[in-house]
């Protein structure tokens, strides 16, 4: 979506505009967002089109009060505004690592947690390092680039590694969970929405369980995500072939829909503030918080939603039990009570609590990992290219889940010898 800035026109919507993925493709969210977290920062949102009726919350205070409060607000009926209607029993409830609530959630949680610590994560940075040489090395003869296309494989690259998946079908991965949240976007949309999710999905899940019976057929064991997920015990026994699946699914989708646009977007940041880059090309220190406001500026992953458990009052309404309830954490990332200067971007700003990898107990499992990829991108980017410039209009993906690009033309200046600096193999 357009990272748009003030001062804002007068706001015009249509309670519609808020599922409709067109919107966050060439409307103007961030002048919506600003305009409810101002008049109405708990709205109460009826589409009239037979969807369910639910409530936008636009304030970080309640952003980050949702996400940390699962006793008031549950993630077992789904954790995302779709076209499917609200008001329908979740069938991944408690049995995909999103879709449960804690304890559930830390069981399902933990085993793979351990396998993403710091020291974990910190281990594949030679590998996200090889990746990123494969990713800019097409850019470096001068011609016009498409970052965004060419950082959609970024994620699937160690993701796939991780869980071990196999290479050939890395490339369909990466469409298919694009499809999953992009399913009214010309470019991967087939035609109808639903029919795009269920084929998605029932071709992600066919790779999922040929994966897992080949490793159960040949009694192969390994060391990876998948073979984590095999090995957990919850309540005393293991994951059914379904839970697997989902929760392979989770973890592919949480990479891949993500990490790619934060890429585009610190590409983007440097083509626009190009003596913010300088500093950090000049002083390493300053590299991390220049990534923690690309997280913030980007923020990627646009809503999440929750299930009121209980009736709740907030600022004068009424949030009653069972009702859906939609967070905006691009909206509480600009939000002017917490942070100085919301719409500029400010590589040294310090005091970052973004929540672009939300906050509480679903905080993302993988921003560990996410965040190194995009500081090793960083380093391998100022270290290769001289300067970025703009080569054509974005193009944003349609996806009221994912504030994305689906087509970022740009020109690369290489470093003075770039070109001719050995690259390392493929990871």
């Amino acid at each position: 979506m357009r990272l748009s800035r003030p001062p804002f026109a007068p706001v015009e919507f249509k309670d519609v505009d808020l599922l409709d993925s067109a919107y966050y493709a060439t409307g103007d969210p961030h002048a919506l967002w600003a305009h409810l977290r101002q008049n109405e920062p708990a709205y109460y949102c009826d589409p009239a089109d037979g969807r369910e009726p639910f409530w936008v919350l636009t304030r970080y205070e309640d952003v980050a009060r949702v996400l940390r409060d699962h006793r008031t607000f549950s993630s077992r009926r789904g954790t995302m505004l779709c076209i499917i209607d609200l008001s329908m029993p979740d069938f991944a409830s408690d049995e995909m690592m999103p879709d449960t609530d804690p304890p559930r959630h830390r069981q399902l949680r933990e085993p793979v947690s351990r396998a993403l610590t710091p020291r974990a994560v910190a281990s594949q940075e030679d590998a996200l390092r090889r990746i990123v040489h494969e990713l800019l090395r097409p850019a470096l003869d001068g011609e016009v680039f498409d970052l965004a296309q060419a950082a959609l494989m970024f994620p699937m690259a160690f993701t796939g590694t991780l869980m071990g998946l196999p290479r050939e079908h890395w490339r369909r991965m990466a469409e298919l969970t694009t499809m999953t949240i992009a399913y009214d976007d010309p470019d991967y949309s087939l035609g109808d929405p639903k029919q795009t999710i269920r084929l998605a999905h029932h071709e992600l899940f066919d790779l999922f369980r040929a994966e897992a019976r080949d490793r159960l057929a040949t009694n192969r064991e390994a060391d990876d995500l998948i073979g984590i997920l095999r090995s957990m015990n919850v309540d005393g026994e293991r994951l059914t072939e379904q839970q697997l699946i989902l929760n392979c699914y989770a973890l592919l989708l949480g990479a891949n829909v993500t990490t790619p646009h934060a890429t585009s977007t610190l590409v983007m940041a440097m083509a626009e503030h190009p003596e913010q880059f300088e500093a950090a090309r000049k002083d390493p220190e300053l590299r991390r918080p220049l990534v923690q406001e690309t997280l913030r500026w980007a923020s990627p992953a646009s809503h999440f939603m929750r299930y009121a458990v209980r009736d709740v009052q907030l600022h004068s309404r009424t949030l009653r039990a069972g009702e859906p309830v939609s967070v905006w954490l691009g909206s509480a990332n600009r939000d002017e009570r917490v942070f100085e200067r919301p719409y500029e971007f400010d590589g040294t700003r310090t005091g970052n609590r973004h929540l672009a990898f939300g906050v509480g107990p679903h905080y993302c499992i993988g921003a560990g990992l996410a965040t190194l990829g995009l500081e090793v991108f960083l380093d391998e980017l100022l270290n290769l290219v001289e300067r970025v410039e703009p080569a054509g209009e974005p193009v944003h993906l349609a996806s009221n889940f994912v504030a994305g690009y689906k087509h970022l033309p740009v020109r690369l200046t290489p470093r003075a010898g770039a070109r001719r600096r050995p690259m390392a193999g493929p990871a």
